[in-house]
């Protein structure tokens, strides 16, 4: 898939996080570039929707009352974050739909350079935990995760640049990169950002706030969540993400607080 960009939410007790599914990821497999995922083994994974259905953006179910997203998603209180689907199209999923108590765009959001390019969304229920709906694991303030390690990003994002959304839950293998490396694409990262890709793999348009996940002792963990890249989804260019260990601390106060 080539993924990101817009088209137009602590652990609670007793949280089990990781896929009661097991994703399929024999060779690292490609997004733009991508290949479908096995159905509900990303079971972190919420399509944002308007109240019509049609999904905008991706998301991160983090505790059974919280999704975090990106910032430029605009998510607002009439809108729906749906869990458990993986064919869009079927009329038959068992999915949740529920709907946005409240959003909590990060105070320091700036649209222009999308530093900071998080949002936390508190839903009006508890998500129902089951083998195709489960939290993922938040990387922590002092986790190292260096470049060169293999991630993976999923989502419902157009499969190329001027292509249609994907109606079946895509998955993709990118490396991390370093800020140092992805400013040589000119890309002016910030320390809260960190980059993945530019090997014939891409993020694009309706992937935003949706998931990258690395391994960390054995459990996927959220590292960070698809902001911007480049204009056309380019798979040679990098995909820029927000960085999860640098917005760890504002995540937690900001639930503790709500």
């Amino acid at each position: 898939m080539v993924f990101l960009w817009i088209l137009s939410c602590f652990a609670f007790a007793g949280a089990a996080y990781g896929s009661a599914i097991p994703p399929d990821i024999s060779g690292y497999s490609d997004i733009v570039n991508g290949e479908e995922a096995k159905p509900h083994s990303w079971p972190w994974q919420v399509s944002l929707q308007k109240c019509k259905g049609f999904h905008f953006c991706g998301g991160s179910l983090i505790n059974q009352n919280w999704v975090v997203t990106a910032a430029h998603c605009s998510v607002r209180e009439s809108d729906l974050v749906v869990l458990g689907a993986h064919d869009r199209s079927s009329s038959t999923e068992d999915v949740q739909r529920i709907r946005v108590s409240k959003v909590f765009p990060h105070p320091e959001y700036n649209h222009i350079s999308n530093d900071n390019d998080i949002q936390l969304i508190k839903l009006a229920r508890p998500a129902q935990i089951n083998r195709h709906v489960s939290p993922v694991r938040l990387a922590k303030t002092r986790d190292n995760f260096p470049p060169g390690t293999m991630c993976m990003t999923t989502g419902w994002g157009q499969t190329s640049g001027n292509g249609n959304p994907a109606t079946r839950l895509q998955q993709a293998a990118l490396p991390l990169l370093s800020n140092s490396q992805c400013r040589r694409f000119n890309f002016p990262v910030t320390s809260k950002m960190i980059c993945a890709g530019a090997n014939g793999i891409s993020s694009c348009m309706g992937d935003s706030g949706g998931p990258l996940v690395c391994q960390k002792a054995g459990a996927w963990t959220l590292v960070g969540v698809v902001s911007f890249g480049s204009a056309d989804c380019n798979p040679m260019m990098p995909a820029v993400y927000a960085r999860v260990t640098a917005l760890r601390a504002w995540i937690d106060r900001t639930i503790a607080a709500n």
